[in-house]
């Protein structure tokens, strides 16, 4: 059984003891449990269920598991025959999660 859902504006595929990197979850610690009821398309063997756009009564439950950062990156802008030269880093911040139960 998988489902399809959606966590902090991205979409998931996810199952039952899955472990997932998704954009920071804010005003939550490590250890919570939380819940999303954005289920778009549940499958269980060859039963699909497509939402409109969400699944009714249907949810994923998670656990956050850690915080953290990504790799850094960076960003160069140049403007030839300007002189004109900038670089910037940049690390995206980044939550662990583990699905729960899917419903």
């Amino acid at each position: 059984m998988f489902a399809i859902v959606e966590i902090e504006g991205n979409q998931h595929k996810v199952k039952k003891g899955d472990m997932l990197t998704v954009e920071k979850i804010k005003n939550h610690k490590a250890g919570d449990k939380m819940k999303s009821d954005k289920v778009l398309l549940k499958a269980e063997g060859s039963k699909v269920e497509v939402g409109v756009p969400y699944l009714p009564a249907s949810s994923v439950e998670f656990s956050i598991k850690e915080y953290g950062k990504d790799d850094k990156i960076r960003v160069f802008k140049k403007k030839a025959k300007k002189r004109y030269v900038r670089v910037q880093g940049h690390r995206q911040q980044n939550t662990t999660i583990e699905i729960t139960n899917v419903k």
